[in-house]
């Protein structure tokens, strides 16, 4: 693989706060190597920002290996930049060519307001998750996972709902800025699993109202979350939180 440096000009989006009134500020950066992942080239910009006395650009992340699902940015017009099922701090540079032009804005959504910068409040995916995300275990050890047994597709297909890291890149690419990947893969890891379906009516119930009530959007089936997924999570999860409501909420009704 050829290993080349570059110079770039990147159209950062700058804002000082929630309240604040935000913008675009160009900056230059040169000698930047091929190999760099997007972060890295970040932290290059803040180092001779920082030297030069100006106020580094503020961005979410933590790992770094594209487990976390910190590393909120749109690089470009899409969540997470130009590569297919990758996050931003697996983008590498080589992505790009010497001279680009490269425009970089945080996260777009009523429910992720800006906290600085290109650094957006996630945490309504974190309520989404308390309001039936999980599974209760009041009293003694789980049970060994061996000991339940479970076939081979509910599995797997709970394994590939589970793979949702939640950095939003879905609820930023969608035009309704929608939750319903998130929330979908969510209530299908639990679902089709033995182990969720004690809680599974009230779970959807509760998870999609709570959804609702952070200002998340309504989903119209266009994609673009999935295609824009880092994980590749499928919109079969969508369909299968739109079963599980309407199974929900029917049985309720009955009872």
């Amino acid at each position: 693989m050829e290993h080349y440096n570059m110079h770039l000009t990147l159209k950062v989006w700058r804002q000082a706060g929630a309240n604040a009134q935000g913008g675009f500020k160009t900056y230059g950066v040169d000698n930047i190597s091929s190999e760099m992942s997007f972060l890295e080239m970040f932290d290059v910009l803040n180092e001779r920002l920082i030297e030069e006395g100006e106020d580094p650009i503020a961005f979410d992340h933590d790992c770094r290996e594209g487990i976390c699902g910190a590393c909120s940015m749109v690089i470009d017009g899409k969540p997470h930049g130009p590569w297919a099922q990758n996050t931003t701090c697996q983008l590498h540079m080589r992505a790009f060519q010497d001279g680009d032009t490269i425009i970089v804005e945080p996260w777009r959504a009523k429910a992720f307001p800006v906290v600085k910068d290109l650094m957006v409040d996630r945490s309504a995916f974190d309520r989404v998750i308390q309001a039936g995300g999980y599974i209760s275990v009041n009293t003694g050890n789980p049970a060994d996972a061996n000991a339940i047994p479970i076939d081979k597709k509910s599995a797997d297909d709970a394994f590939a709902a589970a793979a949702c890291i939640g950095c939003g890149a879905c609820v930023a690419a969608c035009k309704n800025s929608s939750a319903m990947l998130f929330a979908g893969a969510k209530v299908s890891q639990l679902a089709l699993l033995p182990q969720g379906d004690p809680e599974r009516k009230t779970r959807v119930i509760e998870m999609v109202a709570q959804m609702d009530k952070e200002g998340f959007g309504s989903c119209t089936a266009t994609g673009a979350c999935e295609a824009t997924c880092p994980k590749g999570i499928s919109i079969t999860n969508i369909a299968r939180l739109n079963k599980e409501y309407m199974r929900a909420i029917l049985s309720s009704e009955e009872a």
